[in-house]
This record gives structure tokens, sequence and C-alpha cells, in this order.
């Protein structure tokens, strides 16, 4: 137990402890605060309940769990939905019931929000906007909107962090982080879930939607990448009165895609604007690299002219040029039935050379088997894309953390689409874009920007290479370079040597018989048939000898 470093984090934010571990024992997880020694410190502090805590009547482990991240706040709300990206490592039980995680909290009332909104303003709201509404339109663990209007008539929302957020979010990273530390070293059963790693992918999702600016940024990169496509909207941001603490944007008026009632009386087509979505969602994510990361119902209005328009942008996903071809090989091979092209893919994200590809071969062909277009009429891409993540955590692939929420964002923006059309074909929809994406990497500005990469680090690589070189020849010289070799399976290796000298012995006694002894045995004994009888005998024993060498395998590993 690391005692001096967690009595350092226990006396910085001891009040924040004392609240998250009531939560977890209210909850029923006072074994785990108990093991990871927080429970023994803070009832020496006098702070902690001596018992261990009671589970929830009629919940299971699952549900509880959700219960106490909703009742810890937005830090725990933010890594709840890290981990319900991560279907290759928890079970489908937990991956659903962390899927319910709401961000939503009862509004916090206005007279709470105006310093903060005053001071991100330089004045009161009433100076800035000609109208601004004191009822809040949403709220959120985050920030809380309120719609407003600008002095020339435009409509728009005000979003405001909740105040005193960022000290409280900051204390529950440090201890998380800690926690994380510990589980490493205190809870062998937790080592595969790579819990620091997912504390740092946490401290950085949630410190971008923290930053209210970087969401305006964030807003404005996506809109870039579809300027020249009016069907897809993306709000304006007004960097006037827009600061880390406050958003304004303009405000949308649209149908949630989920509302099948309004859409139908807005006469807009559910099939153009599921395709429409389909196809804007892919280009983000295998073209540009750069997408909304939590395209959820929630986050979507349809618009008249069936027109798609994408909401809240706090957090955005990258993908790097190399990820963007992997993807495009996996659709390209979902798509076309391709078991070589699923299988490579496995392996280059797995990321170990010492894979056996033939399970991984029969796997792919079983899951393609099951996600043909010919096998289900209409390719379902998110359930295929969940069977893939399920199938690399049946082989023991880890998926690579970069590639969590790309998986679990395009399967959330699937759903989005086929709530609008269930007969959507997604082959149709993916095929045009993979070409694009296709003809992208292969076009001659590309290929010449990778040569142009790779001659650089030539150029790096000769440019080391003497130098690496007259370093290995000084070793050569003093008689200190060490050579280790390491052969696999040398048991083996024995007993192939032990086969082979057998071999030769067996072929050096039958040469000796066939040169020395045969032309005496020839001249001398009894006779069958007319034959010497030891000869007979001795080239059966020879041809015997011959047939035992040439066996096929023989003295093979």
């Amino acid at each position: 137990m690391q005692v001096l470093p967690t009595a350092f984090v226990v006396a910085r934010d001891l009040k924040r402890l004392q609240q998250i571990v009531t939560v977890l024992l209210r909850f029923g997880f006072g074994d785990l605060v108990r093991r990871l020694g927080l429970h023994r410190l803070l009832k020496q502090a006098g702070l902690a309940p001596g018992d261990t805590g009671t589970a929830a009547p009629g919940q299971d482990t699952p549900a509880r769990l959700r219960l106490a991240i909703e009742a810890l706040g937005p830090t725990f709300v933010k890594l709840g939905q890290i981990l319900a990206t991560r279907s290759d490592l928890l079970p489908a039980e937990w991956i659903a019931e962390l899927e319910k995680l709401h961000d939503r909290v009862p509004p916090l009332p206005y007279d709470a929000l105006a310093p903060v909104l005053e001071a991100a303003l330089g004045g009161a709201p009433d100076a800035v906007f000609a109208r601004f509404d004191r009822e809040p339109l949403a709220s959120a663990s985050i920030a809380q909107v309120h719609r407003a209007a600008l002095a020339d008539g435009t409509e728009v929302v005000v979003k405001i962090r909740r105040p005193g957020l960022r000290p409280l979010v900051e204390a529950d990273l440090r201890l998380l982080a800690h926690a994380a530390r510990l589980a490493g070293t205190e809870l062998p059963e937790l080592r595969r879930y790579h819990p620091e790693a997912i504390t740092r992918n946490l401290a950085a999702a949630i410190g971008e939607e923290l930053d209210l600016a970087n969401e305006g940024r964030n807003a404005e990169l996506i809109a870039a990448q579809f300027e020249d496509r009016p069907e897809i909207v993306v709000p304006r941001i007004h960097w006037a009165w827009t600061s880390e603490e406050v958003l304004v944007q303009d405000f949308v008026a649209g149908i949630r895609p989920s509302d099948e009632a309004a859409l139908a009386a807005a006469g807009l087509d559910r099939r153009r604007l599921a395709a429409r979505s389909s196809n804007a969602f892919l280009q983000m994510m295998l073209i540009d690299g750069v997408f909304h990361a939590d395209p959820h119902p929630g986050n979507m209005l349809c618009l008249t002219g069936d027109r798609i328009a994408y909401l809240d942008f706090g957090t955005i996903g990258r993908l790097s040029a190399r990820r963007r071809d992997q993807l495009v090989t996996l659709m390209a091979a979902i798509t076309g039935g391709s078991a070589a092209g699923v299988r490579e893919v496995l392996l280059d994200w797995a990321g170990q050379p010492d894979i056996d590809a033939r399970p991984l071969e029969e796997a792919a062909e079983a899951f393609l088997a099951r996600h043909t277009r010919g096998a289900l009429g209409r390719l379902k891409l998110g359930q295929a894309l969940a069977d893939f993540v399920a199938l690399m955590r049946d082989h023991d692939l880890a998926l690579p953390p970069d590639l969590a929420l790309v998986l679990k964002a395009l399967m959330t923006s699937e759903g989005v689409v086929r709530r609008l059309d269930p007969e959507l074909d997604v082959v149709r929809e993916v095929e045009p874009v993979v070409r694009r994406a296709l003809a992208a990497r292969y076009a001659p500005e590309a290929m010449l920007s990778r040569a142009g990469s790779a001659l650089l680090e030539l150029q790096a690589l000769a440019g080391d290479a003497p130098g690496i070189l007259r370093r290995v020849l000084r070793r050569v010289e003093k008689g200190r370079v060490k050579l280790e070799v390491e052969i696999g399976r040398m048991d083996r290796f024995g007993g192939s040597i032990e086969r082979g000298a057998a071999r030769i012995a067996v072929a050096i006694v039958t040469a000796a018989f066939v040169v020395g002894l045969a032309p005496i045995l020839a001249e001398t004994g009894p006779r069958l048939f007319g034959i010497p009888a030891f000869a007979l005998l001795g080239c059966l024993a020879a041809l015997a000898g011959i047939a035992w060498l040439l066996l096929p395998g023989r003295g093979r590993d």
C-alpha cells in the first residue's frame, strides 16, 4: 500500500474524497473503498461511516455503478461515458448500463450564474442582449443554456459554465489518477483495463469540455469541412461574447430525429435525411479525419429542406492518416466481403507480431458470413462494428485507445440513421465515401507527400548511420560486441538434431553393408530359390534402411 502518497492526496482533497466515499458506500461499493485503503484512512480522520455500505434494493452491480457515477458529478459522468466506449474490455451488460448515463442535472437559478456571465461579458447581459431569458433552455453538469437575442435580432443560445466547476474537476482528476495507480498495484484484476491510461484520456476530454471557447473552435473546424454542403448546418459562433466560461452561438430551430410524428407533420423526407446524415458522418471520419465525437439524437436536428444540423462540439475526435487508411480498409473489407482485409486490420490494431493469423482468418470468415448484405438483406454497420470489437475481445486483442471513441461514434451515428430510415442501404452509402477516400489516398499529391516524408526519414537515417557504424566498429575492435540470439522451441530443435544423428547412423550402417559385406555374403551360406540366403536378407535390410531414410517428415519439427 502506498501509504504516504495516499495520505498526501487525502490531506489535499479530503472534503471531496469524503463526498466520493460517502456516495460509493451509499451504493454498496464499500469493499472497493476498503481495498483501496480509503475507508481506513477516512475512518481514522473520523469522516467515514464504519460500515461497508449496502447495495440499492433490486439493483445489480452495473446499475449501482451508473447511479453512483451520476451522483458524483461531471468528472465521473465523463469517465463513465469513456468506459461505455470500451466494449473490447467490458462485458455487454456493463456497457449497456453505462450507455444509460445522462448528463442532465437540476438547473441552477439565474442568480447563481449571473456573476459568471457578467464577468465574461464585462457587464450585465441586458447591455449586450436585446433579450435574455432567465429560465434555462437546458441544464447539464458542465454548463447551462439560456436563450437570448442580439441587438440586431439574431436569435442565439448562451451557454454558461457552472460556477466553481474547475477546482472540483481538478480535485476529482487528482483523486482518480491516484486511485488508478493504486488499482494497478493493489487490484491485479483491474490491470487489464489500463486504469492510468483511462484517467489520462479522461483528463484530456474533460479539459476540452471545460473550455467553452474550445467548443466554439471545434464547431468552426467542423463547419469548414461542410462549407460547400448547405444541407449540413453548424451553428455560427459569436466570438465577441465567447470565452472560456461563456459560449454564444446561433439558435437553431429543428426537430429531433427521434420525433417521428413531428418529422411527418413537417413533411420532411426521412430517407433523404438518413442518407445525408450517414454520408456526412462518413466524410468527417474517413476523409476529413475530424468528427463529432457524440452524435446522439440530442446533438442533431432535422431542418426544413431536409437539412441536418449538428450541435454541441465540446468533444471532437481526430484521426491520423494511418488510422483513416485502416478504417477505409475495414469498411471496404466489410462491404466487399474480404476476410483477408478484416484479418489484416485485426493484426494492425493488435500490434502484436507473434499472433497466429490462422484463427483470425477463420474468425474473420465467420464474421463476414454474419454481416454480408446477402445474409441480412441490409448490412447493419453498427452491429457489424460491435461484433468486430467483440471478436477482438474474444481473441484477447486490445483495441487501441484512440479507436474506441471512433467505433463508438460510428455505431451511435448509425443508430440515429436507422431511426430515420430502418431500410437504409448502408453499403450504397459507404461505397462512394470509401472510393473518395481511396482516391485521396492514391492521388499524386498524397503520394508525393508520403514519398517526401519517407525521403526525409531516409535522409535522417543516412545522417545517423556513419556515427552508429563508427561506434559499432570501435566495439568490434575492442572485442566488446555481444550477440544475443534467441531460438524459440529449443527443446524441439534439440530433438531434431538427435533424429538427424540417428538417420546419419542408419545411413552409414546401410552403406557399409552394401559396400563391404554384400560381395562376401553373395558367395557363402545356403540358398533360397537359387539366391544366397544371407545376401537376400542383407538386401532386404538395406532396402528397409533406405526406405526409413526416405520416409516423408522423418526428423522434422
